[in-house]
């Protein structure tokens, strides 16, 4: 199948002057073209990145009068692109649309839903309280349909419509506000983060019966937290937990008074027991892409002298090398559009823009410079460099964007279309700045 790679002919000149006159009023279409060529930073994918944006930003309600659409896994990923999006072109527009759908989610997802009879935080806080700390209580996932109640039956294939709360949706989450005060030096986005991590921690997780495996996960938890939903655990679930609770606390040690707010010492602890010895290999095109993005924070950690459990990153990388052989020899990315799902193959290929990221910052690793082992499996990585290209030309094809799949998960596919094609927001670690 052809895949034509994206061009400026595809994005009239007057639609790319909407997008950037939405977040832009205070001047002209024209001078926003000019000073956007100007940059030299924005070539026609970073203007498909500004035009995804701004459509998502309209169509649920965060630049327009539609009614709000709040979902935890997009909206993430939303605030790392509007973020990434400010650095690259210098506006400001973009960091305040990234604190206005901060505001949104938790004044959403942070409540009960309207066909609740419970009102409220979710968190059972007082209004005032909940304010303060609007991420305490944890955030629902957004689903379409309510939770399953204490006395329904389990059905599979509806759990996935039903409302809750998800550990790695969370997790999203801890990681876009740490990236907004990694941004802004608003030190109280990192707070929120750390609560949440603390409440997640300690709703998710339970003591095992196995000595090998002191603790365990559950996948799935009721919007207030009391229930388990889906009891199985999450395979890269304790991971993710453990490498962003580590990126939590390296931010909250740079801020001025880290003694606000949970310091995760504990989750970290009990995080780091349950990836000794795990088992991470996948062949899941998501979950390869989050193995991948897993280690490239890991390597920035490194470097931002945060110390992770030895090794970890190599057998990240292993793992990841295992999956992509699998997954390249298998024929999903030959499949027509209606058989393929674009958010999570365009998670494989953020993924694999974070392998050429670690790549490019292997010589500043002054731990890693003449470690041969590292550099072989980034060398081996760097072969499936192909794939990302595929699955970005593919989805970028308007064609195979008519397709079910595509329309029917609009909103994840274009963010995370978006994260692909200008990645730095999601993917980039600052330094924590002060306010």
């Amino acid at each position: 199948m052809k895949c034509n790679q994206y061009s400026t002919k595809h994005v009239p000149a007057k639609r790319i002057c909407f997008a950037l006159l939405i977040l832009l009023p205070s001047i002209t279409a024209s001078m926003a073209v000019a000073k956007v060529e100007n940059q030299k930073l924005i070539d026609t994918r970073m203007l498909q990145a500004i035009t995804l944006m701004e459509s998502y930003a309209q169509r649920s309600g965060l630049t327009s009068d539609q009614p709000g659409k709040r979902y935890l896994w997009t909206d993430a990923f939303a605030v790392c692109n509007y973020l990434g999006l400010a650095r690259a072109t210098g506006e400001k527009a973009y960091t305040e649309l990234a604190l206005k759908l901060v505001e949104q989610v938790h004044h959403t997802l942070g409540r009960h839903r309207q066909d609740d009879p419970r009102t409220g935080w979710i968190s059972g806080l007082s209004e005032d309280e909940g304010e303060l700390h609007p991420t305490r209580g944890g955030l629902r996932i957004g689903k379409a349909l309510p939770e399953r109640g204490p006395h329904e039956y389990f059905d599979s294939r509806l759990e996935w419509e039903r409302d809750g709360q998800y550990f790695h949706y969370l997790s999203k989450w801890m990681h876009a506000l740490d990236q907004l005060t990694r941004a802004t030096g608003h030190a109280r986005y990192n707070v929120w983060a750390r609560e949440l991590a603390g409440s997640a921690f300690e709703a998710f997780t339970y003591p095992s019966s196995s000595a090998n495996e002191p603790l365990r996960m559950v996948w799935k938890k009721s919007i207030d937290l009391t229930r388990t939903l889906v009891p199985s655990m999450g395979k890269h679930d304790p991971l993710d937990g453990y490498i962003t609770s580590l990126q939590l606390a390296a931010t909250a040690a740079a801020l001025p008074r880290p003694d606000t707010g949970p310091m995760l010492e504990g989750e970290i602890s009990g995080y780091a027991r349950m990836v000794r010895g795990g088992e991470w290999t996948t062949d899941d095109p998501l979950g390869l892409g989050g193995l991948l993005v897993d280690a490239f924070r890991l390597q920035q950690l490194l470097q931002q002298n945060v110390q992770p459990r030895t090794l970890l990153l190599e057998e990240l990388l292993d793992a990841a090398i295992t999956g992509l052989r699998y997954y390249a020899d298998s024929s999903e990315l030959q499949q027509p559009p209606q058989y393929r799902l674009a958010f999570r193959e365009l998670g494989l290929a953020i993924g694999l823009h974070a392998v050429e990221s670690m790549r490019l910052s292997l010589d500043d690793m002054s731990t890693d410079n003449n470690n041969p082992r590292l550099q072989a499996k980034l060398t081996e990585l760097m072969q499936y460099a192909g794939l990302r290209q595929h699955i970005e030309n593919f989805w970028r094809d308007p064609e195979n964007q008519h397709s079910e799949t595509w329309t029917e998960h609009r909103d994840i596919n274009e963010v995370m279309l978006a994260t692909s094609l200008a990645p730095d927001g999601f993917l980039v670690l600052l330094a924590p700045r002060r306010e």
